[in-house]
């Protein structure tokens, strides 16, 4: 794969991210269409049901695409769902090559796409591991990949913490612990996701929104997790799915929850509930990604709310994860961690 190819690809992968949290039970998905060097058309995969990006991509084509190279972050479709193969399609339209970011992460569409468009007589490169484009393509739909290879959802467990670890003061006092920066940031993380998940005792104290206060935001699906206190139907609404009501969640089984999340096309979770659920998830291994905002705010009150309850262990059998990136929002600190590569040594 050339230096033009991994530019290319990286445009599709642009245009991808203008989708993401707006395509699922789909992964968001870019294409463009090059001809010596000149981009004809470019697309993406905006809603399940709607056209795939290659068909958005080809139908905006300023000329005839015959004899070009389609660039596309994931692997083409090769059987019918809601809309015809995209195989067939770019057959018919005579491309002559494809770059694929990353393969289908269904075993049994794997590569697929790849035997059939090799056996029109189209060239089919396929991304490198080694290469970083690639690794932003398999990013793009880590969430649809575990729900398709395991049933469950992609967990994100976003807290904002003090210094010394506590989510909220001994009168449950939380707002607010970081700064404008960070909670704007938040309402990103909101619009990127499918659904956000908070349990019972964020619904009594804080009767919290949850849903992306940001313009042209698609509304989010909110789960109440209500292991230890009922919630009352009147914190409910039409975008509202209570875990003992309509997920079949019996106060124990965590993954048979989120499984049932992961049967109604919901992916991607963000989860912001307080120190019990989030140590629940977390030890059940069920969470994927941290998102830990620090405060600089130092409480220093063992009555104060925790962040995370969780075992208590000593330090040869602490639980260590993998930090993939610090940044910075006003004057606070986001620590992004991989929670299901956790290190050994």
């Amino acid at each position: 794969m050339t230096s033009s190819d991994e530019v290319f690809l990286a445009r599709a992968v642009a245009l991808a991210k203008q989708f993401v949290g707006r395509t699922a039970p789909n992964p968001p998905v870019g294409a463009l269409c090059v001809r010596d060097g000149r981009i004809l058309g470019e697309g993406a995969h905006q809603k399940a049901g709607e056209p795939h990006a290659e068909v958005n991509c080809l139908a905006a084509c300023t000329e005839d695409p015959a004899g070009s190279t389609l660039y596309v972050t994931l692997e083409p479709c090769s059987t019918y769902g809601r809309t015809p193969p995209c195989c067939d399609l770019l057959r018919e339209k005579h491309i002559r090559r494809v770059v694929i970011g990353c393969l289908d992460p269904n075993p049994r569409h794997a590569g697929r796409a790849v035997t059939l468009l090799q056996a029109a007589g189209i060239e089919v490169e396929i991304a490198p591991r080694v290469c970083p484009v690639e690794a932003a393509c398999r990013a793009l739909i880590a969430p649809f990949a575990k729900a398709i290879t395991t049933g469950l959802p992609y967990l994100r467990l976003k807290l904002a913490l003090t210094l010394d670890g506590y989510i909220a003061d001994r009168d449950n006092a939380s707002r607010w612990i970081t700064g404008p920066e960070a909670r704007d940031y938040v309402q990103h993380l909101r619009a990127k996701v499918d659904a956000v998940m908070v349990g019972s005792g964020t619904v009594l104290a804080d009767a919290p929104s949850l849903q992306p206060h940001l313009p042209g935001a698609d509304p989010k699906w909110r789960v109440f997790v209500d292991r230890t206190t009922p919630i009352p139907p009147a914190a409910c609404d039409e975008r509202t799915l209570l875990a003992t009501r309509d997920l079949a969640y019996d106060g124990t089984d965590l993954p048979a929850m989120l499984r049932a999340l992961c049967a109604r096309g919901i992916n991607d979770v963000l989860c912001e509930g307080g120190g019990r659920l989030a140590g629940a998830l977390l030890e059940a291994g069920l969470v994927d990604e941290l998102l830990l905002f620090y405060a600089p705010k130092i409480l220093g009150d063992p009555a104060a709310r925790p962040g995370l309850a969780i075992t208590p262990r000593r330090l040869p059998e602490a639980m260590r994860l993998r930090m993939v990136d610090c940044d910075h929002f006003g004057n606070d600190v986001l620590i992004t961690l991989r929670a299901n590569e956790r290190l050994h040594d």
